[in-house]
């Protein structure tokens, strides 16, 4: 296993790529953490749990995701600026499966 090639833009439209590891259990939240791509305390404020949405992303591609869970779905309910391709970065576990996935980060609520 090794790291894995994404594609992020943050809030201001900046492209960052990044190498993910996909050997210490990572989500798509905590890299986004890890490389500061937003800004402290506007990603991930739940810490992880799928109860805040701060971490939602739009995926810009066709990487297979694993599916979607009741928490994420529900949460994806309640959240603002969500769209079809809204996915919550807590719930993507860094897998070699997501080699060139491209999302953007949502706006901050």
């Amino acid at each position: 296993m090794g790291d894995v090639n994404i594609k992020i833009t943050d809030r201001n439209g900046v492209t960052h790529n990044v190498a993910a590891p996909t050997d210490m259990a990572m989500s798509l939240m905590e890299v986004v953490r890890a490389y500061e791509i937003a800004e402290d305390g506007t990603i991930g404020v739940c810490g992880g749990m799928a109860m805040c949405a701060s971490c939602q992303v739009y995926v810009l591609n066709d990487t297979p995701l694993p599916e979607m869970g009741d928490e994420e779905d529900a949460m994806l309910a309640e959240a603002f600026h969500v769209q079809d391709n809204s996915r919550l970065g807590c719930q993507i576990p860094i897998t070699e499966e997501l080699e060139g996935l491209e999302v953007q980060l949502a706006p901050y609520p």
